[in-house]
């Protein structure tokens, strides 16, 4: 077992990375951009060091810094999270020329099934079915070719992509132009790489993953599904595990193609085999994700396994801890990623310091996160604060668990999305399982109701603790002369006023 491993990432995964490491007895070698000196994951490592300034290309996607560091550091593993390097073949083939492990697949098998135009080919050869698109990169000469072949609308999309970065949906030959430099532009911001692809776009899918974990060993197992089809602008909002859609038959034909797929090209560590599942539960493989996902808590909460844990193991060499008739999927889960965003701003990032903050606590609830009272949220990456996760004995507990501790949430400082949440928590189509793909841009589509009990719940709370925290810094400037006036009652008239 390795004796300290460095965490190429930032925000909630590094930190939940060195409490893994933490609970194993690992050492943790923490790195940081400028705009990250004060951040969670640093305080919380047993070492840290600058890697250089904010942007993200001079810092968390520097292979050459991480690696000197990890050397210098004496760390044996690198764990890159998710994001940045996580699918970065480069990244890991550095690693193992340096001598250092890469907490991940191999860098072989991350150029065959980590890009995605590979992995399209490779699943295609191995007889898993294929979204219609193309099967390698594209110059942009051959985008409008590609187009006309497949039919409108379609998707181009970053062969290094992830977490929905990196994707446009073309719908008219006039959009093309633009779309085509979005989609580089983001792509290299984010991965370092601009290459794309073409796919045709299948909407009104649901889109549902298949988590994988493979040993050194030759053993591969799957670990059930995610619910997926929640999402804004191709990226997912809320997922949960099981998915109300998949039944014991098309899970198991699902996992035994993530398992073929896996075995094909000799891959090791955590994986994920994404599909888009039809109505009648026809699937198509759409892309294989080489790294941890980020809402891999809500499969650790119904299998009970921790793949961080899982991961660290195998990358030292050891066999996978469980054999696949060992795996029970026990009751549900349901996770909201919480950003720093603006709903009634067309989402837009909500950069600042955490001025107030209550976490909900209580049975079934876990909290992925890597704010505190007082942190700042810099602009300069993902606005993604916290992740909420919820687990029940059904999926009905999960679901009033996750709602109820969205109500008792409460970040100060930034704009959040938890009004968000809740809203499309408390719709029917949700409870009762019928979402898609494009469900909630079309539901977006109609507007976010402000005065929605929610909003107004939230409001109330959060404006009486900001008029609180005024209070107790400077409480002349909330009285009338000499004399201070309580800040809930402030806060109560306020309220009583906007009703009048």
């Amino acid at each position: 077992m390795f004796n300290k491993i460095l965490i190429a990432n930032r925000g909630e995964i590094a930190v939940r990375v060195i409490r893994a490491c933490r609970e194993m007895g690992i050492g943790t070698v923490a790195v940081y951009s400028e705009a990250d000196r004060a951040a969670l994951h640093v305080r919380l490592a047993d070492e840290a060091y600058l890697i250089g300034p904010a942007p993200s290309p001079q810092s968390y996607l520097k292979i050459d810094r991480i690696i000197e560091t990890a050397k210098m550091a004496g760390a044996k593993a690198i764990h890159p999270g998710y994001g940045f390097l996580s699918e970065n073949a480069e990244f890991a083939g550095r690693c193992e020329e340096e001598g250092l492990v890469f907490i991940g697949p191999s860098s072989h098998a991350i150029r065959a099934v980590g890009g995605k135009t590979s992995g399209r080919s490779l699943a295609s050869k191995a007889g898993v079915p294929v979204v219609p698109g193309t099967i390698r990169d594209l110059t942009d000469g051959e985008v409008l070719q590609a187009v006309r072949e497949l039919g409108l609308p379609v998707v181009l999309k970053a062969s290094a992509g992830g977490g929905g970065k990196g994707m446009r949906i073309v719908s008219t030959e006039a959009m093309l132009g633009s779309a085509l430099r979005a989609t580089r532009s983001e792509a290299s911001s984010a991965f370092g790489n601009a290459a794309i692809y073409v796919e045709r776009y299948l909407g009104a899918a649901r889109h549902i993953e298949m988590q994988i974990m493979a040993d050194r060993r030759g053993n591969v197992v799957y670990l059930g599904e995610r619910e997926c089809s929640l999402q804004r602008r191709h990226q997912k909002v809320i997922e949960e595990a099981p998915s109300p859609f998949v039944d014991a038959d098309l899970r198991r034909r699902m996992g035994e193609a993530a398992v073929k797929l896996a075995k094909a090209v000799d891959y090791t560590n955590a994986g994920t085999m994404e599909f888009l599942v039809d109505p009648s539960k026809n699937f198509y493989f759409l892309e294989m994700n080489t790294r941890l996902q980020v809402e891999h808590p809500v499969t650790e909460m119904v299998t009970g396994l921790d793949l961080v844990k899982e991961q660290i193991r195998i990358a030292a060499g050891e066999p996978l801890s469980v054999r696949q008739d060992e795996i029970q999927l026990r009751g549900h889960a349901i996770e909201c990623r919480i950003y720093a965003e603006d709903p009634l701003s067309n989402f837009m990032p909500s950069p600042g310091r955490i001025r107030a903050l209550r976490t909900p606590g209580g049975p079934g609830l876990r909290i992925e996160s890597a704010i505190y009272e007082g942190c700042d949220v810099p602009i300069y990456y993902d606005p993604m604060i916290s992740k909420l996760i919820a687990w029940g004995r059904d999926r009905s507990e999960a679901m009033e668990r996750i709602r109820r501790a969205l109500a008792e949430y409460v970040v100060l400082g930034v704009k959040t999305n938890i009004p968000f949440h809740q809203q499309v928590l408390s719709l029917p189509q949700f409870a009762a399982g019928q979402i898609h793909t494009e469900f909630l841009e079309s539901w977006l589509a109609k507007g976010l109701k402000p005065e929605n009990g929610a909003f107004a719940e939230i409001a109330l709370i959060a404006g009486a603790l900001y008029l609180h925290t005024r209070r107790r810094a400077a409480p002349s400037t909330i009285g009338q002369g000499d004399q201070v006036q309580s800040a809930w009652k402030l806060a109560a008239r306020h309220a009583g006023l906007r009703q009048r």
